[in-house]
């Protein structure tokens, strides 16, 4: 039987939450932004405003579960408690829900 991180490796977090950022930001309508691993997601220079963030964060666990059968909470205690923010960035956000599905097993 698989685990979660054997069908999950890092790239593919990348995408889906890259994919999730494009639609919150299109359904922002603001400015065009092609996101990347490195796009800000709170902070200065962030792409999204913190209903946007809140947006993504729905969206990621929604996929994650839909996708791949990980249910995770993203913006729980323990998150807001990290001495760096799992969501400063697309790329800190995928090492977080790797972080969460290797726990998981």
């Amino acid at each position: 039987m698989e685990t979660v991180t054997q069908t999950l490796d890092r790239q593919v977090v990348v995408n889906l939450i890259l994919a999730a950022l494009q639609d919150v930001l299109a359904s922002m309508a603001d400015e065009v932004v092609t996101p990347d691993e490195n796009t800000r997601l709170i902070g200065r220079s962030a792409v999204l405003d913190s209903m946007g963030l809140v947006t993504l964060i729905v969206e990621v666990e929604q996929r994650l579960e839909a996708d791949h059968d990980l249910v995770v909470v993203l913006a729980d205690d323990r998150a807001m408690s990290q001495t760096r923010s799992p969501f400063l960035s697309v790329g800190t956000l995928a090492d977080y829900v790797m972080q969460l599905a290797a726990e998981q097993g």
